[in-house]
């Protein structure tokens, strides 16, 4: 494994202080910054489809799995990269990632599955950034539609091109981590001093449809590791990474849990029709500064979906190794476009988070990297050489495989069976409800101007207005 750096000039130590991050903190930054995201101000949208007390549960849930298998996915980089290692294969220019994982441990074919998802996965997850960006900028300026926020939103973020890889997050991770438990608390302490709306109900679970679409979308909060393996190797020692996504877990569930029942216990069931947290607080400063920290973290959380994509296009056009960070740029460039189309076709802020979650993320981040564990140390040769062994806590070897065979089993079911059902189903009301490149979600609708006052004495309306019979023949 690679050893950490040691710069000589001042210039030199600001730089990898600012930019060229390594170490277990920065990793444990952008596991936490990264999982939580837009999804913070969807949490009470879910809690209003489960009702309080399955949405806590489900939180801790999913944030235990996630946490398992995003060590299951460290646990077999750590195995190829030292196979790879003892034949002497260099990795200074080339950022190893999930399929290549797959492909040196199982083969071509799990190489082409892990590809085709992750790659899918990270897609829509840049496009959920943008539309959140668009989604949560209109309730700071509604001068614009939603449509056009994304045309901006979508021009900005193509700037993350220009971030080399995730050893220059070291800043931006810290930063967004910030950002987003500052709009934590915001969401918490704001609701309680709003207190309960009048009438307020909690009617949640009502409809199995929206259990099951809340759930995805829990799956999908704690299902943010299909970035694990390019923040493994931006390490100086990825061995560490261990328990660094339980405890981002961990953090982020201070952050999601107080949030998402603080909101619903304030606006119960009108949760259902604002997928949003911020559509139902009064517009005060601190929603404000909420509003535009969450806009700056949903650009660094774009650039963490998008850059592992602009890997995997450079790798296939033979930009990867190339020194000039320009023409790198340049190369990534048609990775964003289909990305912005994409936002503006399925502006469904919300919604679209759960149908992510059941189709793609149950597949990419819990079914085949528990699938891939089994495989890769079926034999007892394998079990014997492995480069790390199961904790006895677990069970060892045996405690693992069960384990594993309980996440296949459940997420299968639980995640993509029934959650794909009320996804897609909840999926395809929003079409029929708002249609495709719907200008503006969810927006208020707008009031038509009055009528001008007519008494006795006012003179006919003009020829030009023929369909106001109001008037006196």
């Amino acid at each position: 494994m690679e050893t950490e750096g040691k710069p000589n000039d001042m210039k030199a130590r600001f730089s990898k202080f600012l930019w060229h991050g390594g170490s277990a903190y920065d990793a444990w930054f952008s596991c936490a910054s990264n999982q939580v995201a837009q999804v913070l101000l969807t949490l009470p949208y879910s809690f209003s489809q489960l009702g309080m007390l399955s949405g806590i549960c489900f939180q801790l849930f999913y944030g235990l799995l996630g946490s398992w298998t995003a060590y299951l996915i460290s646990v077999l980089y750590v195995e190829y990269r030292t196979r790879k290692e003892r034949e002497k294969v260099e990795f200074r220019n080339h950022v190893i990632q999930w399929f290549e994982v797959l492909d040196g441990l199982l083969g071509k074919y799990w190489r082409n599955v892990g590809l085709a998802f992750n790659c899918t996965f990270l897609l829509f997850g840049s496009v959920i950034q943008l539309i959140a960006c668009a989604s949560n900028i209109y309730y700071i300026n509604d001068n614009l539609d939603k449509r056009t926020w994304t045309y901006i939103f979508g021009a900005c973020c193509a700037t993350t091109v220009f971030i080399p890889s995730f050893h220059n997050y070291r800043m931006w991770s810290f930063l967004g981590l910030v950002m987003t438990t500052y709009t934590a608390w915001y969401l918490t302490i704001a609701s309680l001093l709003h207190g309960q709306v009048e009438g307020v109900k909690h009617s949640g679970p009502a409809k199995i449809v929206l259990y099951f679409t809340g759930a995805t979308n829990i799956l999908y909060t704690f299902g943010g590791h299909a970035v694990t393996v390019e923040i493994m190797h931006a390490m100086w020692k990825p061995q560490k990474f261990k328990a660094i996504y339980l405890l981002a877990t961990l953090y982020v569930l201070t952050l999601t849990l107080p949030s998402a029942a603080a909101v619903y216990w304030a606006f119960g069931d009108m949760l259902l029709n604002h997928s949003n947290a911020f559509a139902l607080l009064p517009r005060s400063p601190s929603r404000d500064m909420a509003v535009i920290l969450m806009l700056i973290h949903q650009f660094i959380t774009f650039g963490f979906a998008c850059t592992p994509l602009y890997f995997v296009w450079e790798k296939a056009i033979g930009m990867h190794e190339c020194k000039s960070l320009c023409k790198r740029a340049a190369a990534r460039l048609p990775v964003v476009i289909p990305i912005w189309f994409l936002a503006i076709i399925f502006p469904f802020f919300g919604p679209i988070n759960s149908t992510v979650g059941s189709l793609l993320v149950s597949f990419t981040v819990y079914i085949i990297p528990a699938l891939a564990h089994m495989f890769t140390f079926k034999s007892s040769a394998a079990r014997e050489n492995a480069v790390e062994q199961p904790p006895k806590f677990m069970g060892r070897w045996v405690g693992t495989y069960m384990m594993n065979s309980f996440v296949v089993v459940w997420v299968l079911i639980v995640g993509f069976g029934f959650g794909g059902w009320a996804s897609v189903t909840n999926f395809v009301h929003q079409i029929n409800t708002f249609g495709l490149f719907t200008k503006c979600y969810q927006c208020p609708p707008t009031m038509p101007p009055p009528l001008p006052h007519l008494n006795a004495t006012a003179a006919p309306p003009p020829l030009r207005h023929p369909l106001n019979h109001t008037h006196s023949p």
